[in-house]
């Protein structure tokens, strides 16, 4: 059975349920849209169809999580280090190379807080 879907931007049409299933979760259809069955007149809510309201958008894993943990656990670490280089060198090249891995440290956080910065807020 095919359905229609009416966004602010138009109407879309699905061939069945479960292809609107898969735009909610991608983030296609949104909550607040309208989805009606061909045929019938009564518009609903997206929100209040039980199949789109079992579905969850995803979400970053527990894996994408713990990466940025350990880069930013890393991150301490090689600053750590760098900070050691810098004050008890005693050779200037001991103290390029305390510089370089400060330079590397401020590479990784400038990463984790770009990944923090794009990631999509929690779905409750």
């Amino acid at each position: 059975m095919a359905y229609r879907v009416r966004t602010p931007d138009g109407e879309l049409m699905f061939p069945s349920l479960g292809d609107i299933e898969r735009a909610y979760m991608q983030g296609l259809v949104d909550p607040d849209d309208e989805v009606r069955e061909d045929g019938a007149e009564k518009w609903r809510k997206a929100s209040s169809l039980p199949v789109l309201a079992r579905a969850r958008k995803p979400q970053a894993g527990e894996t994408s999580k713990r990466a940025q943990t350990l880069t930013v656990v890393g991150a301490v670490a090689v600053g750590v280090l760098a900070l050691v280089l810098l004050f008890t060198g005693t050779n200037w090249n001991v103290r390029m190379m305390g510089i370089a891995l400060a330079l590397v440290v401020s590479g990784l956080l400038t990463r984790v807080t770009f990944k923090a910065y794009k990631r999509p807020p929690p779905v409750f």
